[in-house]
């Protein structure tokens, strides 16, 4: 089995407990951090009418939820929202929460949508799962629309500077797989998550990523002490 398949087996091996287990690892810090994503993008992108957006490694649909939650908010009209996962069992968990959405099971990296169709394309906390990850976001360019956001929330490498870049490593390394595997059953896949995070990128490097296939930075937020990192980009 190569990597990217035994990532999406993982998924689906903890897809049932998946969400509870985020509220309790962020302390609910999640929630604000995609509420803040979407209320941003909408700010930034700024048009009362979107004929689609897209979530990609949309696990459960959490991130479709806050998106439809806060165009209802914003009096923007919306008239598709797609979920894209390669993981079954978060897709079956999706479809239960948030049966009105469209979903697709497919990569990030071989997304079967046609150009240019999306306004708005997401991805939170699944770029870092993504084995070809320039591949996808040559695939986030080509589905926006000219003028299309992308928004990206991220656990980013984190530079050991101070006390707290220290605590926030012994909670991600120690404290979260633990918790995590009680939560869930299965310790290895919060084994992984900070793993994972020590093999990923710097903020500076995915900016770099993004604009070299043809993005303009346009925010870039970190929360609770750089532990999460907003990335709103755009299609010119």
């Amino acid at each position: 089995m190569d990597k990217q398949k035994k990532i999406v087996s993982m998924f689906d091996d903890i897809a049932k407990s998946y969400d509870i287990a985020n509220r309790i690892l962020s302390f609910g810090s999640d929630i604000v951090w995609r509420k803040r994503a979407c209320e941003r993008a909408f700010e930034i992108y700024n048009n009362d009418s979107i004929e689609r957006i897209v979530d990609v490694a949309c696990g459960t649909g959490d991130m479709l939820g806050f998106w439809e939650q806060t165009a209802r908010k914003k009096g923007i009209g919306v008239d598709d929202f797609v979920g894209v996962d390669p993981s079954e069992g978060m897709l079956e968990v999706a479809k239960e929460k948030f049966p009105h959405f469209s979903y697709v099971v497919a990569f990030a990296q071989d997304l079967p949508l046609p150009s240019e169709a999306a306004e708005f394309v997401s991805i939170t906390y699944g770029i870092r799962n993504v084995v070809e990850r320039k591949e996808a976001i040559d695939e986030f360019y080509r589905i926006l629309k000219p003028g299309g956001v992308l928004v990206i929330l991220e656990f980013t490498k984190r530079r050991k500077q101070n006390l707290m870049d220290n605590i926030v490593e012994f909670y991600m390394k120690n404290i979260l797989p633990r918790v995590g595997g009680m939560v869930s059953g299965n310790k290895d896949a919060y084994e992984y998550l900070p793993n994972s995070i020590d093999s990923f990128l710097t903020t500076e490097q995915l900016i770099e990523e993004l604009e070299a296939v043809g993005f303009t930075m346009e925010y870039v937020k970190a929360f609770s002490f750089g532990i999460s990192t907003l990335f709103i980009a755009k299609k010119v």
